[in-house]
Order: structure tokens, then C-alpha cells, then sequence
């Protein structure tokens, strides 16, 4: 039966638009594909899960219908993961490094993206048979296990959940698919931890956080940023950080080979010190800092100076594709790792006796900034738990009788730990839970209040 003449030139003009389109694909269609090869690349080689499982609870689960066309191509011997919907349009591109991780490379150059290595330290993996923070093995409470296997308390998507009371790791969590040894991503939790990478190169006192000698002056009123402006997200810099489209952070992480430069190009949009912006170009722009005061083995001092002290064994900072660690969004690590980067800010920056972290530090970043309305601290920490935006005028950590000296680290997708110095008590949670499902850990948490003995 022969094909109507319509019908074939219907055909004809479709395979010219998917041709046009594989040639100069959208934005939207390069940005999806690019983030589809860095989330399969870091949660194969650094999270050593299933290529399948992945694509289907990672990039297919949060239900966009364009993510159901995604293909996948893994070269393992390489390293190298190629992504495209329908397998060819956006080109996606992704390449692992020793010591670096995964990193996008929207342009293209694997040789220049597969330089960026760092020479780790193989640190010990924690001992089951010690206690934690040193090792491994926990000291259960039953009442609190009980609490945190609640799904309707741990949330949908859970892949972790671990307690921390007393310095004692007393219950954990773990999803199907997820183990104590996993690999977790943190995204925004890592600005906290950027923060603290800062506070150690004021200890050195290679930094300072009232300097603002960053860009060559006159920088049309850049000049004027200090350290402590941008640890406080109150910098003044134009950046746009909704997810639902291209926007300034999605361009970043995913279109950009060289992070900082994007950022460091942006103009001012206001004064610095007038207006408080929520920016993860901010915070990659802040690891270029403190990676320019170390000079040489940069990209091996969170290990060095941060992670193997903590016993963070599994700790991951991943770099971009020109060498910036992307201190915004891409640690990984597993959740008693996350517990004990948590439990090193209750101890105000002291671990096993050690100062790391100047004195008075943690006090300064905690405290909140008054241009955020008290939501967000000085140095990239939360203030107020998830849910600060479903009314401004209501604080759902109080509402579920935290107390006041909680602080957050919070990132995309439902991660959280809440630090409570007062009750001696740190929560991690991680997922995969997209924001529209409205999930809240503050419920659970204060069910582990009162189940605490």
C-alpha cells in the first residue's frame, strides 16, 4: 500500500527538524543531556551503582516526560559516558578522574577535562568492630530505629537516615539499593562544606573575610565584594538559581566548562551588602578562592586538611572540567560521613582535640544574616529548616518544637542534616525527593527528640 504524498512529506519535514535539531540542539535539550552523563558518570564510578538503576530512579523517576527519551552509552575502560535523548540529540558528555570525579564537558575536550586528577591519600575504610566516629558500629536505640523505618516520617525516595546523639551513632536507615558504604550526593549541602574549606585558609591565615581585593579595580563596584559577602550570599552578583529551566545555574553546571570564569564574569545587580541572593555560582566562585591561596595540590586539600582528619574516608569533592572543585554542589560521600562532618560543626571545629576550624567560627557562619529575614547564616549554612518557603511568616522548625540552635545544611532533592548543639543531636537524611512532593524532615526529627531516652 503506497504512503499518501502528505504523510511523506509530514516524515520529510520531521527528519529535517530531528536532523536540525542534532546539529544545534536547544539549550534545554544540551543541559538535560549534559546532567544525564554527569549523574550516570559520579554514580557509577564513585557510587558504584547500576547503570539501568540509575537511569530509571535518577533520571526518569522525578516523571519529566523529555527524561523518558534519555539514552545512555558507558565506556567503563574510559571512563567516558555519552548521553542524548532519543541517543543522539543534546550530546551529553561526561568523563571520570582519579581523585576528581565525574565532570560534565559540554565543549567537548575530554583531553583538557581528563587532566584534572588529584593523587589521594587511600585512607581506611572505618572499622565495623570500632565505635563510631572512629569506626563503624553503631550503639542502636530501638525507640529511634523505630521512628526513622516510618516511611511516612522518612519520606518518599529515602536513601539514608542516620542519628547521631551524644557523638554516638545510635540508628540508621538505609533504602533498598543503599548500604552504609554508599556514596551519597549532597548537592548544596557541600557550600557548608566549602565553608569550612575557607575557615581552615583563615586558620592559615591565607584568607580573610573582611578583603575584597578579587577582581582588579575599577570592576564596576566589584571591587567592593569582601570575602564575607560572598560567604553570606550578599555579593551583589547577578545569578539566577531556578532549576526549571536554563537559568545562570543550570548553564553553570552544565554548559560551562570553566564554572568560576562564568561566574566571575557576571555583573553586579545591586550594591554589595543591600540584597541577599541564594547563588551556587557564589560558592564556585569562593572554591576558586581559596584553591588560588593553596596554589599547587589544591584539588588534594579538602582530603588533607578536612576529610581524612573527620575519618571521612569515602569523601568525594568532585572538580569541573578546568579544574575548579565544584564546591556548590558535588560532594559525595556516604551518610556517616555526612554524620560526621555534622557532628565536627556541633564540636565547633574540633575534632579528636584538634582545632580545624578557627574558634568562634561556627558561631559566625550560623548566625544569621538580617538581609535573608533570618533564614540563611554567614557562611553558607540554613538557619531555618525546608519549608521556609511555603510562608515566609512561619518557621517550621519551631512550629515542630526544634530548638532555636538548629542549623541545616540542606541540599536539592530532599538532603539534609540538622544540627542541634543543644540537644547534642545530629539527623542526616538523603534522597531522591523532588522538591513538588513537599516532603519535611522537621516532622521526624522531632520524633527522634522524643524517642531519645
Amino acid at each position: 500500500m503506497a504512503i499518501p504524498q502528505k504523510t511523506l512529506l509530514a516524515l520529510a519535514l520531521l527528519s529535517g527538524g530531528v536532523g536540525a535539531l542534532a546539529v544545534f540542539p536547544p539549550e534545554l535539550l544540551r543541559v538535560g543531556a549534559s546532567y544525564s552523563a554527569k549523574m550516570v558518570c559520579s554514580n557509577v564510578f564513585l557510587a558504584n551503582r547500576r547503570v539501568d538503576d540509575i537511569v530509571r530512579d535518577d533520571l526518569q523517576a522525578p516523571g519529566h516526560p523529555l527524561l523518558k527519551l534519555i539514552r545512555v552509552q558507558v565506556d567503563h575502560s574510559q571512563g567516558v559516558v555519552r548521553a542524548g535523548f532519543l541517543g543522539f540529540l543534546g550530546k551529553g558528555l561526561a568523563v571520570y578522574r582519579t581523585g576528581t570525579g565525574c565532570a560534565a564537558v559540554p565543549d567537548g575536550n575530554l583531553h583538557a577535562a581528563a587532566q584534572v586528577t588529584a593523587k589521594l591519600t587511600d585512607l581506611p575504610t572505618p572499622n565495623p568492630a570500632l565505635a563510631w566516629p572512629t569506626g563503624s558500629h553503631a550503639e542502636p536505640v530501638a525507640s529511634v530505629e523505630q521512628v526513622i523505618s516510618q516511611s511516612t516520617l522518612h519520606g518518599p525516595g529515602a536513601r539514608a537516615v542516620v542519628v547521631i546523639h551524644q557523638g554516638k551513632l545510635i540508628a540508621q536507615y538505609y533504602g533498598p539499593g543503599f548500604s552504609a558504604s554508599t556514596r551519597l550526593l549532597g548537592w548544596s549541602m557541600t557550600k557548608s562544606v566549602t565553608a569550612a574549606l575557607i575557615g581552615i585558609r583563615i586558620a592559615d591565615g591565607e584568607l580573610f573575610l573582611d578583603r575584597a581585593s578579587f577582581w582588579p579595580s575599577p570592576s564596576a563596584g566589584k571591587e567592593q565584594i569582601s570575602l564575607g559577602d560572598l560567604l553570606s550570599m550578599q555579593d551583589g552578583l547577578l545569578f539566577n538559581e531556578e532549576y526549571g529551566a536554563v537559568s545562570d545555574v543550570t548553564r553553570m553546571l552544565y554548559l560551562e566548562p570553566d564554572m568560576a570564569a562564568f561566574m566571575k564574569a557576571r555583573p553586579l545587580a545591586h550594591p554589595p551588602r543591600t540584597v541577599w541572593n541564594y547563588s551556587s555560582g557564589t560558592t564556585v566562585f569562593l572554591s576558586q578562592l581559596w584553591q588560588q591561596s593553596v596554589g599547587s595540590g589544591s584539588l588534594a586539600f579538602p582530603q588533607q586538611r578536612l576529610f581524612a582528619p573527620l575519618g571521612m574516608s569515602s569523601a568525594v569533592l568532585e572538580a569541573d572540567a578546568r579544574g575548579t572543585l565544584v564546591g556548590s554542589s558535588y560532594l559525595y560521600a556516604t551518610a556517616q560521613d555526612w554524620a560526621r562532618f555534622g557532628q565536627f560543626l556541633l564540636q565547633d571545629g574540633v575534632w579528636n582535640g584538634q582545632r580545624i576550624l578557627p574558634a568562634g567560627y561556627v558561631q559566625h557562619i550560623t548566625t544569621a544574616t538580617e538581609l535573608s529575614k533570618g533564614q540563611y547564616g554567614r557562611g553558607q549554612i540554613w538557619r531555618v529548616g525546608p519549608g521556609r518557603d511555603d510562608d515566609p511568616t512561619k518557621n517550621p522548625d519551631a512550629e515542630n518544637g526544634l530548638p532555636s540552635d538548629t542549623f541545616w545544611l540542606a541540599g536539592h532533592d530532599g538532603q539534609t542534616v540538622a544540627v542541634m548543639p543543644s540537644k547534642q543531636l545530629v539527623v542526616v537524611r538523603m534522597g531522591l525527593t523532588p522538591s513538588a512532593l513537599r516532603y519535611r524532615p522537621q516532622a521526624m526529627i522531632a520524633a527522634i527528640l522524643k524517642a531519645l531516652p
